[in-house]
């Protein structure tokens, strides 16, 4: 898995995606954009890897679009920047939104812009304390544009979106916490641990259990609570597919024979 812009590493099960134009700190741009778009869909049939986390090299995680490789150059080449507009809106949109294996996103330093829908395209988000989040775009005289406008009222309060949108200001990992944008934030010595220490029990879990998480989820925002009840049923049948009925057999038979409690363990530690 050899990217120009990119530096993949599978261990543990968990495959670390880097963004890697720390010269650029990381910002988008149209390689970038071809890069992932072609690694995730490597990853996703890569055996060995049953979480993906997204982080960026050196002191920043991404600090959104190249603005000059991405808006600059392409200005007056209107068929490629359409090209490469929607390859940067379909893997931190839709791609990751819906991709089959669970994404963590590791924000170990400077995120802006369009890194957001990074940030909020995967399924958990953690930071470093002292991570720096900001949509810079109203600096240039723009507005938070492309997926970036979506992932705010995805998972930002109104006050919050209108405020960093409108202002500029920065913020960092705490305060993601206290708005809710990331789960969690350690400080930058921990990080790395800490996140691969949460990818790694993720890892542990049943893959089809995993998908369904995330699919459950995810559609029923979409559904009517019949059709979500239609869906979940309808799930509940492919996962037992999937797993040929180890759920029932083995992960509630086991619970009635006395050998775990669910709520307190998870059956993939009696391995």
């Amino acid at each position: 898995m050899n990217y120009e812009t990119l530096k993949i590493d599978i261990s543990d099960n968990v495959a670390t995606v880097t963004l890697n134009r720390p010269e650029k700190k990381n910002a988008m741009s149209p390689q970038l954009h071809r890069d992932m778009t072609a690694a995730l869909e490597e990853l996703r049939y890569e055996d060995s890897a049953k979480v993906l986390v997204i982080t960026g090299a050196g002191n920043a995680f991404c600090a959104g679009m190249d603005l000059k490789e991405f808006f600059h150059e392409l200005k007056g080449v209107q068929s490629e920047y359409d090209k490469v507009f929607r390859l940067a809106t379909e893997w931190r949109g839709r791609t990751l939104r819906y991709y089959p294996k669970p994404t963590i996103a590791m924000v170990n330093g400077y995120c802006f812009g369009g890194a957001f829908s990074i940030v909020e395209g995967c399924d958990l988000a953690v930071a470093s304390d002292d991570a720096q989040f900001g949509l810079s775009e109203i600096n240039f005289r723009m507005f938070p544009g492309g997926s970036v406008s979506k992932s705010l009222a995805n998972l930002m309060r109104p006050r919050d979106a209108l405020l960093y949108a409108m202002t500029g200001r920065r913020f960092n990992g705490t305060k993601a916490v206290d708005m809710g944008f990331i789960n969690m934030s350690f400080p930058a010595a921990e990080l790395e641990a800490r996140t691969m220490e949460l990818a790694r029990e993720i890892a542990s879990k049943d893959p089809a259990a995993l998908r369904a998480c995330k699919d459950g989820y995810r559609f029923s925002l979409e559904m009517s609570w019949e059709a979500s009840m239609s869906y979940t049923a309808a799930k509940e049948q492919e996962v037992m597919v999937a797993q040929k009925g180890a759920w029932l057999e083995s992960g509630i038979g086991d619970f009635v024979k006395g050998l775990y409690k669910p709520g307190l363990e998870s059956h993939s530690d009696r391995k």
